[in-house]
């Protein structure tokens, strides 16, 4: 069992792991078919370089600088040059908007902005140009024009070129404590206006040091592998999936994005992933499906699995003596061939950013994958607990806290957060920091309670319950979550605060609906099919399934249809796939409450 040792802040971690490194790889990026990696070696020269070119364009310490980027390796030296200059780095989301980029500015202060691309500098830089403190654009790669107003434009490559970085004077000078400043990272917003979470580099540290903790006390810490898919600029995937690494001294493979994947995970062969349930609930589906393809023994298999898998884990983990010989089977045949769609060497697959539904969990189980779910919020670093199997995993809980992480049930049931990886406060805001920040504790604004294993059980978000006209709760997510396991349904939102009953929101699953068309005879067009008395039908019967197992006063009882797919595009999902309530209500308000006139 190895643990992390002790440091006083990010960078300075980054470059022990460098120094112990050398020539290592370490992040890896995809250029025309092939993984080209750059060395730890590599990588502390060319942050030690980025460094001293932002000290020589006139950056100071203490220095906002926002970073917009996709994920890939110059993201990870941006961000660790930016407080390796004794700046701060302020991450900005991809799919942000040019009054998003406006608002983040001119509440930050930032003085400069590293950018990627053309394409995601175009919102971006009217947004600079109006802006009252930016004074620098550095572009990763060609951006358009060159000098505007008060703004000026540098070109990475040029930028580097003409600095002079020296690895050991820039990690001698990277003096900086743990309770210092390290980024402001926006909250994505499923409400209101982005706030910044003053995050210090304790608390990230904090995070590494308790996530490690559990990798190598349940798994044994090796040489690990990480595949990075996530917005970086997220604080789930900048603490777990950038900063965990280096404090493992992990390679880090950035990923070309959703739709490749899966060719990614079985060509990288990750040992440890930072997803969110999302991604679980799409590769359940696509799993389901393969299996349902491959005739009637690999069904079976799956099946038996299934029934294995959930009677072991309605038997706290152990596999009935009854089960034994089927489970060898199992071993055998089905599960390594699912295990080698995941790469092969999976040690742990993290789950946060939102709630899990169990069935999801105990799906990936049964098929000797292991799946942890986790819990945070951006203003804990972001990670508060994680399941472990030390603890006896229950896919009903979130797991038992990181260690050194105080955690506390108020009398009216909000989930209580105390400790170095609280927050210092939301950035210029005094108001709502103090609302948050009472005594030493964060108030979470989640609700839950400790089981009798000291693990954390979340019952919903406190602003989120849905309180009927007869004073009832009901947990919208867990409703939401249970539609969006019926193959018929892709996403789904509950509505019916101070009302008599639940009504939805429902998109449906475009490649179920195109299958039900084509057997049916209809169209595939869904502004046709929408009203469609039979398509309407199909939908009701699969809400009836999953009311069958709800309570009275949490059955669904009529929905409508979206007129198109929640994404960021349209506003309507967080960069961390998390509904945002009040875009939808805007959106779908009037006609959800007709659902109560009819």
């Amino acid at each position: 069992m190895r643990s992390l040792e002790y440091f006083p802040n990010l960078v300075s971690m980054f470059f022990t792991r460098a120094a112990e490194k050398g020539d290592a790889p370490f992040l890896w990026a995809k250029r025309e078919g092939t993984w080209h990696p750059l060395s730890w070696r590599e990588t502390a020269e060319q942050v030690a370089t980025l460094a001293q070119a932002l000290k020589d364009i006139g950056l100071a310490r203490g220095d906002m600088v926002m970073l917009v980027s996709e994920n890939r390796p110059e993201w990870c030296i941006a961000d660790l040059a930016i407080m390796a200059a004794g700046c701060i780095t302020v991450p900005a989301y991809t799919t942000n908007t040019e009054r998003d980029h406006q608002h983040i500015l001119d509440d930050s202060g930032a003085r400069a902005v590293i950018v990627s691309t053309a394409k995601l500098a175009k919102p971006l830089l009217p947004a600079a140009i109006q802006s009252n403190c930016c004074e620098h654009v550095i572009g990763i790669e060609a951006l358009p024009g060159g000098q505007s107003g008060s703004v000026s434009f540098h070109d990475w490559k040029t930028l580097m070129g003409n600095a002079k970085g020296d690895v050991a004077a820039c990690a001698a000078a990277a003096d900086f404590r743990r309770d210092d400043l390290a980024c402001i990272i926006y909250t994505s917003g499923t409400g209101g206006a982005p706030r910044g979470v003053m995050q210090h580099h304790g608390a990230i540290l904090h995070n590494v040091e308790g996530c490690a903790a559990v990798i190598s006390e349940d798994f044994g810490w090796g040489d690990e592998v990480f595949l990075s898919f996530l917005p970086a600029s997220h604080a789930y995937e900048h603490s777990g999936g950038q900063f965990f690494p280096i404090g493992l001294g992990a390679q880090i493979y950035y990923s070309e994005g959703l739709e490749k994947l899966a060719s990614n995970i079985e060509e990288t062969k990750p040992t440890i992933m930072v997803v969110v349930p999302r991604l679980f609930e799409v590769l359940r589906a696509r799993i389901l499906k393969s299996v349902e393809k491959q005739g009637k023994l690999t069904n079976y298999l799956m099946k038996r699995a299934l029934e294995i898998g959930a009677r072991a884990y309605g038997g706290g983990g152990r596999t009935a003596l009854r089960d034994l010989p089927m489970d060898l089977i199992l071993s055998r045949t089905l599960r390594p061939k699912i295990s080698a769609r995941f790469g092969g060497r999976i040690k742990a697959m993290v789950s946060g950013g939102a709630p899990l539904n169990p069935e999801v969990g105990i799906f990936f189980h049964s098929l000797g994958l292991t799946l942890l779910q986790g819990y945070g919020q951006t203003e804990t670093g972001p990670v508060i607990s994680c399941n472990r199997p030390s603890a006896g995993i229950k896919m009903d809980t979130v797991g038992p806290p990181l260690k050194n992480t105080e955690v506390k049930i108020a009398a009216d049931g909000e989930i209580l957060v105390r400790g170095e990886l609280v927050m210092k406060g939301y950035w210029r805001n005094p108001p709502q920091t103090q609302a948050a920040l009472q005594d030493g504790w964060l108030h979470t604004g989640d609700v839950g309670h400790l089981d009798d294993k000291g693990r954390i059980v979340i019952t919903d978000r406190k602003k989120d319950l849905i309180v009927n006209d007869k004073g009832d709760n009901v947990a919208p997510q867990k409703v939401e979550g249970m539609l969006t396991l019926e193959p018929e349904i892709l996403q789904a939102m509950v509505a019916g605060d101070r009302r008599p009953y639940v009504v939805g929101l429902i998109v449906p699953d475009p490649e179920w609906t195109a299958e039900w068309a084509k057997a049916n005879g209809k169209p595939r067009d869904l502004a046709v099919l929408r009203d469609d008395a039979d398509f309407l039908r199909a939908l009701s019967a699969a809400v009836d399934r999953v009311n069958a197992n709800l309570s009275v006063i949490e059955k669904v009882r009529r929905f409508i249809l979206a007129d198109e797919a929640f994404t960021t595009d349209n506003q309507q999902l967080t960069p961390s796939i998390k509904i945002r309530r009040h875009v939808l209500k805007q959106v779908y308000g009037e006609r959800l409450d007709a659902l109560y006139k009819r």
